[in-house]
């Protein structure tokens, strides 16, 4: 797809441009414990600082159904985007109307604020034209940065880019760089793994996936769905026996395309889901036990994934391969992820992986920073990774 970036921006100097950025930060007991996202938006926002515009930064922040709530006012957040950018940031308690454009008349050249939570506006979340109109008179142009938020069709994610000039920001432009060469076109062969508890959270991403990839790796406790549909008796192991027909059908319409699907051949049970426990061995997924749940892919298996890995060119992954969260059920996910970190280094991958428990999974086993891109989105890399059309990047288009 082609889109306006920031390159393409003329003189800004004293120009209003209206950012969409993702500062829905986790928080608690009122200090912000995690900033990857204001950190992510760190580049666009400098830069147009640096070149004179006057940034008004627009966000929203937790789930205020329209109305004013105390404890989710961006205001709660600014002493941390301050600390990260670097320089002095005005907080504005509107988004539209004269407060916003009597704070335009006080900024300098090259000045930031961040405008209060977009979501305190019923009309927000109902893409109002007359609220986008309001937004947009106080501004010259808009910057949509926030590809995480790209999949809802609201006012200022994707109202605004039909309003006012608009332009992907550095971040936006990086995301939508990197899932191009991922799946849009990508290098073939293409691996894709998804893990994952259930099997219905991800129906659409494992129905598109077979008809765009060549080799399509199904780990975590959906697999147990997928081997319980092919006859293995997967004992107590988390499994939706229900979605039997489904799981086959997705099976049938990856032979039709000529995909490979790889379901654990080896794996690790345990009769307790507990930080190593006694009852904790390796056996084929013939051989598990009625009381016993597979909890991970075994070593061998995990070795024949490597080899198929080797093969391929690009990698697109979302999902753990086990219960990540507890050794040892974290091992074939480290292991995975490793050789894939280290075929992306020697220059013969190309990998992109997205979803919050991918991203921790990747940071446990200390190669996120080895992987070509790594998205911090949630549902927008999901709905991406089923083939849907995002309303926030379709409107970016030219």
């Amino acid at each position: 797809m082609a889109f306006h970036k920031l390159d393409d921006l003329g003189d800004v100097t004293g120009k209003v441009a209206l950012v969409r950025v993702d500062f829905n930060l986790p928080m608690q007991d009122g200090r912000v414990t995690e900033d990857s996202r204001v950190r992510a938006a760190l580049p666009t926002i400098l830069e147009l600082a640096n070149k004179g515009a006057k940034v008004l930064l627009l966000a929203h922040f937790g789930r205020p159904k329209g109305a004013r709530v105390a404890d989710q006012s961006l205001s709660l957040v600014i002493s941390t985007v301050e600390k990260i950018l670097g320089r002095e940031v005005m907080f504005v308690p509107e988004i539209a109307g004269d407060i916003v454009s009597q704070a335009v008349g006080i900024l300098e050249p090259g000045g930031i604020a961040l405008l209060e939570n977009t979501r305190f506006w019923p009309g927000e979340e109902k893409n109002d034209p007359e609220l986008v109109k309001a937004i947009a008179a106080n501004a010259d142009f808009y910057v949509n940065d926030a590809f995480s938020a790209a999949h809802r069709a609201h006012a200022t994610t994707e109202g605004l880019a039909h309003v006012l000039p608009a332009y992907a920001g550095r971040s936006m432009q990086a995301e939508l760089e990197a899932l191009e060469k991922a799946l849009g076109k990508p290098v073939k062969p293409v691996a894709a793994v998804v893990g994952g508890a259930k099997v219905s959270s991800k129906l659409g991403v494992l129905t598109h996936l077979v008809t765009k990839v060549d080799h399509l790796i199904i780990g975590g406790g959906m697999a147990n769905t997928f081997l319980a549909a092919r006859g293995v008796d997967v004992g107590k192991s988390l499994c939706e026996h229900e979605l039997a027909g489904t799981a086959e059908a997705i099976l049938d319409a990856a032979d039709a395309a000529g995909c490979t699907v790889h379901l654990p051949y080896e794996v690790v049970v345990s009769k307790t889901f507990a930080a190593n426990p006694p009852s904790l061995r390796t056996c084929n997924v013939h051989e598990v036990a009625a009381d016993e749940m597979i909890l991970d892919v075994g070593p061998s298996a995990v070795e024949a994934l490597a080899d198929a890995l080797k093969t391929c060119r690009t990698l697109v992954w979302n999902g753990p391969m086990g219960a990540f969260e507890m050794a040892p059920f974290d091992a074939a996910t480290v292991a995975l992820a490793r050789i894939a970190a280290a075929l992306t280094k020697e220059g013969s991958l190309v990998s992109v992986a997205g979803g919050g428990d991918t991203v921790a999974a990747l940071h446990h086993a200390g190669v996120a920073d080895d992987f070509s891109y790594i998205s911090t989105a949630g549902g927008a890399f999901l709905e991406w990774m089923e083939g849907r059309e995002l309303p926030g990047v379709k409107a970016l288009e030219i």
